[in-house]
This record gives structure tokens, sequence and C-alpha cells, in this order.
């Protein structure tokens, strides 16, 4: 199968510099359907072309492929109720500020807790992340708005912790070897480095990254966190997107049942926003284009990456890059995004 609008959209983005590299996999519940990868893994036209199999720093994808997923299985066991507050698993929070918050409220970018804070220049690791995070102010009341917050899914990445008796990087090993996914995870072993695209020259670590999170403050805290630090290559994005999808259809899924699935794909009732339980849904105006159904549900990352997956069409697609290479100072993926979406659902539609 060949999708040509959407191999040209790619073009056009590279042509653009948008980013240095990308790889693409469209597919459905059964398989991929299309892969492609263009580019290369810098700009210097002696790099590494970029791959299939080129590793990339998944930023924000963490939330819905680690952080959500674990979220889910735990409330499928029993372990994790959604609407508990936050104090029943951190006890700190049961003060009178905080004593509010529900479990849901992270998930849905509604506990009121700030976007970000740039918590990396005066805390290492988790208990004095957890420390700072309770001592910041909450922005807005809780439950009146959803304002995208990386703070809220580093407390909800402790509260996993502690339920699950285990730290996020292995409950996300044990995800990853069901579905098959063997480059998903933290913390990319040093020998994969040829094979992953960098990201940033960054100032505060003084060299470029390849294999270290982007994300400062997921650094800081070792490189593990609910918000931040998973990478992964397009075909094991693709193998989580089909367990997604086979979870919709109710078929047997390491995420839980069909109901589950439904429950963390549902927008919130929170007024003005498209937020999910993790999740992010489709609007018109939204990085998922105009194309894909109403129950489509997704999530971008800051370096450059997406995934969204659309259980009415049964389609997924995963869209990786390293566009913040080598500064992060370029928006020009924020307009292929969506033209990519539309171009995949259009060639579909065209039986190309």
């Amino acid at each position: 199968m060949e999708l040509p609008l959407t191999r040209a959209v790619l073009d056009a983005g590279l042509a653009g510099r948008a980013f240095p590299g990308a790889a693409v996999e469209v597919g459905r519940t059964a398989g991929a359907l299309w892969q492609h990868a263009a580019g290369r893994l810098r700009y210097e036209p002696e790099a590494t072309a970029c791959s299939i199999d080129t590793v990339f720093d998944l930023a924000s994808l963490t939330k819905v492929i680690a952080t959500a997923s674990s979220a889910m299985r735990l409330n499928e066991s029993g372990a994790l109720d959604l609407d508990a507050p936050v104090s029943r698993y951190l006890p700190a929070w049961a003060d009178a500020a905080h004593a509010p918050i529900r479990i849901r409220q992270l998930l849905d970018h509604s506990s009121g807790l700030p976007a970000h804070e740039r918590l990396w220049e005066r805390a290492r690791g988790r208990a004095e992340f957890e420390s700072e995070i309770h001592a910041c102010t909450l922005d807005r009341p809780i439950g009146s708005s959803a304002v995208y917050s990386d703070l809220g899914f580093m407390t909800l990445g402790f509260v996993l912790e502690n339920l699950a008796q285990a730290p996020l990087d292995r409950q996300m090993r044990d995800l990853a070897s069901v579905i098959g996914a063997r480059t998903l995870g933290y913390l990319p072993d040093a020998s994969w480095r040829e094979h992953i695209a960098p990201t940033e020259f960054d100032p505060w670590r003084d060299r470029l990254l390849i294999g270290e999170v982007h994300d400062e403050n997921a650094s800081a805290l070792g490189g593990v966190a609910g918000h931040a630090g998973l990478f992964g290559s397009v075909g094991d994005v693709g193998a989580f997107a089909r367990a997604v999808l086979r979870t919709f259809s109710g078929a047997a899924s390491p995420l839980g049942r069909a109901a589950t699935m439904r429950t963390f794909a549902a927008r919130s009732a929170t007024p003005g926003s498209s937020r999910a339980l993790g999740w992010d849904t489709m609007l018109p105006t939204s990085s998922c284009g105009r194309r894909m159904s109403a129950s489509a549900i997704g999530h971008t990352g800051f370096t450059g990456t997406s995934l969204w997956i659309d259980p009415e069409q049964d389609l997924y697609v995963a869209f990786l890059s390293n566009r913040v290479y080598p500064t992060r100072n370029n928006e020009g993926i924020r307009s292929v995004r969506p033209r990519l979406h539309d171009a995949v659902v259009e060639d579909l539609d065209s039986g190309v």
C-alpha cells in the first residue's frame, strides 16, 4: 500500500525544516497498513537516515502510553478509585487546599495545579519533587477548568508507584512485554545510541541530548516520570495503538475491559475542555485534523510526536519526529500534524 498524499505532507515538512527526520505508521486493529521513514536524524547531509527502527523521545506520549495505561490497569483491578481524593494515596494532600482534588482531576487536567514549573532548578528526585509540587499554589478553583498540567501527571505517577509498589519504568516494561513492544520504555540502553534521534542541545546539561529525556523535570526525576521520559520506535507505538483498538472492541487486552477504555476515552464534564482521562479528544482544530471521527482520542509530545486512534474508523496514526533538533524554537510541526492526519484519511478513503 502507498499513501501518496501522506507522503507528500511529510516531504513538505522536511523541505520546510519542520523536523530533520520523521517516521509514520498507519494501521488498524489487524496490523500496520503503511510505514514510512523520511529525512535524517540531523539536518547535516552526512547524518544517519531516519528509519522505521529509529527510537524517538516520545515526550508527553508518556502520559497516555505509560501513565494513563497504568492507571487503567490499576482501576481495572480495583486498586485505584478514580473518584478517590489524592490524599488517599498521598497523605500529605489531606490539607485543606488539596483535600478536594480527585484522581480523576489529575487525569483530566482539572486539578487546579499549575501547568509547568521549573522544578529542576531546585529539586532532585521524587521526595523533593513531591514536596515542591505540594507547595505550589493552585492556579484556579478545582474542577473549574482544564489547564494541561505536567505537575498533575508527575503527581499521578507517584500515586501509581505507591499503588503498584513498583516504579513506572518497571510497570511500563511489563506492559511493553505483553504487547511485544521491544523499544517502548524509559531509560534506553546506551547501546541503542546510534539508533536514537537526537533532540535539543540543552544549555542546562551543556550537551546535545541523545537517549536522555528532553524534559528537564523528567531528567531531574532520574529520567522516569509520569509526564515524560518514554522512548520508542514508531512500530512499537503502533503496537500500543493496536492494543487500545483491541480494548475498545472488547477483545482480551492487557489494558482492561472495553468499558474501562470507554471511561478513559470519554470527554470530561469540565467546562470548555476537550480532555478525557489522560487522552485528548477530537476537535476539528486539533492536531488530528478534520477527518477523524468524533470518537478519536490522541495526544501530542513536545519533541514532535503524536498518536491518534479512531475506534470508529478502526484506524491509528503514529507520527514521530525530532522537531526540537537542534532547538525547540521551531513550530513548523503545528501545521504539519493536522495536514498529515487529513491526508491519511483521504488516502485511505480513496482506496489507494
